[in-house]
């Protein structure tokens, strides 16, 4: 019986320069390739290759041109090769993308944030190059754009939640009707009409003046009026205002917490007022996120007396005109036309 053994070793490095000169010299003497092969512990097909990849065409002295492998030849193709395969990443292949970027992050007051302008631009420019929003993010961290976290405040704002003790309290406010009463198309956000609403305040004196936000439950629709005071009752008759401007057939129930700032909102007409429990914000969440939003525009301790109703206006329609991925990449003024 015979035992067939290939002593040949396999490996799968590149073909170094001295192997080139050798596989040079070793065609001159006559060696076929198998006989290279074996000699290198290489792949037959690898010889082949290399020799095809470093042969050149020469004119002899009788001005005939024949054909002749050069180890240089071989070895200045291959380092081409290295060259050409090397990654390019997105800053060299997209610098549309990111010219774009920049612009729309440092518009006053700006309207995409990082994730909704890479959707947008992937939408509207499906032909060039578009990173995900976490490769931005990795850019902007690495310092790589010129764009910072200054330039996307809510990033800066966001902390780590960790597990704390549960905040109670004894003698619990009731405003009027709780949350738990609330309709099932507010809870399930199956129908529009529901509102979440607070305040957001410039300086914490009861006595400054202040902006109530509306948020809509399904569309994220906001709504924005500056008040003159947070005090109960000019509260109660901003939001009766804005009831009646806006239609009563557009809120079937608004949601506030348990802030003495909203004691006398139960009195409101024409539409159906609820209060959070004490100390739960995420009851209230699309107007939560929503006020966090409006940071952006109005820094907390800065007085808001110098906010002008243009101002107030276009902070509403730069929110309502914002794709969201909650929406699919919609606004809400799309969503919620009605107000437009």
């Amino acid at each position: 019986m015979t035992h067939n053994q290939n002593t040949m070793h396999r490996h799968f490095q590149q073909l170094q320069s001295f192997e080139r000169g050798q596989i040079m010299a070793w065609l001159s003497a006559g060696w076929s390739y198998r006989q290279i092969a074996r000699k290198l512990g290489r792949n037959v097909s690898t010889i082949s290759r290399e020799v095809k990849r470093g042969t050149t065409t020469q004119f002899g002295s009788n001005h005939r041109s024949f054909t002749t492998y050069f180890a240089e030849t071989g070895q200045a193709v291959r380092e081409k090769h290295r060259t050409s395969c090397r990654h390019i990443g997105f800053l060299e292949r997209a610098p549309e993308f990111f010219d774009q970027l920049v612009k729309e992050l440092k518009r006053k007051p700006r309207i995409h944030s990082v994730d909704s302008f890479v959707h947008w631009f992937g939408a509207h420019y499906p032909q060039l190059p578009c990173p995900s929003t976490p490769t931005v993010y990795r850019y902007i961290d690495d310092g790589q754009l010129a764009l910072t976290n200054t330039d996307l405040p809510l990033k800066l704002r966001r902390r780590i939640k960790r597990p704390g003790k549960g905040h109670k309290r004894m003698n619990k406010r009731v405003l009027g009707q709780s949350i738990e009463e609330r309709p099932a198309g507010a809870e399930k956000r199956s129908e529009l009409g529901h509102w979440e609403g607070d305040l957001v305040k410039g300086k914490r004196v009861a006595s400054e003046p202040a902006i109530m936000t509306l948020t809509e439950r399904v569309s994220r629709y906001e709504i924005i009026v500056k008040i003159d005071n947070y005090h109960a009752a000019t509260c109660r008759a901003a939001l009766q205002g804005i009831v009646n401007d806006y239609g009563a057939e557009h809120f079937k129930s608004i949601t506030f917490d348990n802030g003495s700032e909203f004691s006398e909102l139960n009195q409101v007409k024409e539409t159906q007022v609820y209060f959070a429990h004490p100390y739960s914000p995420w009851e209230r969440g699309s107007n939560e996120n929503q006020n966090q939003l409006i940071r952006e525009f109005l820094p907390k301790g800065q007085s808001l007396r110098s906010l002008t109703l243009v101002g107030v206006q276009s902070i509403q329609d730069t929110l309502n005109q914002r794709p969201r991925k909650s929406l699919g990449y919609r606004c809400a003024s799309e969503i919620l036309s009605c107000f437009d």
